[in-house]
């Protein structure tokens, strides 16, 4: 039990599929209803690549939304996908799908909601 991966996302269909900016318009706008509805459920998001961030574990955290907003969605990466996000470009349009782990409020530095366990949804 304690070595059994979890199951890819991609592998998992998606409950909800949505652009970066309506995610987090739906959280900002009403939290707690959110949560309800989308917490630990697998979704799909759409948006601008505003930045890949690499941690110092060499974990991937890839960010959309648009570059005028300060709040955005967090998208941290499955490992088994760190290729992919390495080689991602600023300012592409993608599609990544990946579980809903919460929101955090921030008025000041922008509000986040959080994917995990990312993949990087391949166009068909």
């Amino acid at each position: 039990e304690y070595n059994r991966k979890h199951k890819d996302v991609t592998d998992i269909p998606a409950a909800f599929t949505m652009n970066s900016d309506e995610i987090v318009r739906i959280f900002s706008t009403d939290e707690k209803n959110a949560n309800i509805k989308y917490l630990d459920k697998v979704i799909e998001v759409t948006g601008v690549v505003k930045s890949i961030d690499k941690d110092d574990n060499g974990s991937f955290t890839v960010v959309l939304g648009s570059q005028a907003s300060m709040s955005s969605v967090r998208c941290s990466m499955d490992s088994s996908h760190n290729a992919e996000a390495a080689n991602l470009i600023s300012n592409k349009l993608i599609r990544i799908k990946g579980i809903c782990t919460g929101f955090n409020a921030d008025e000041m530095l922008g509000s986040d909601v959080i994917l995990n366990r990312c993949a990087i949804k391949k166009n068909q």
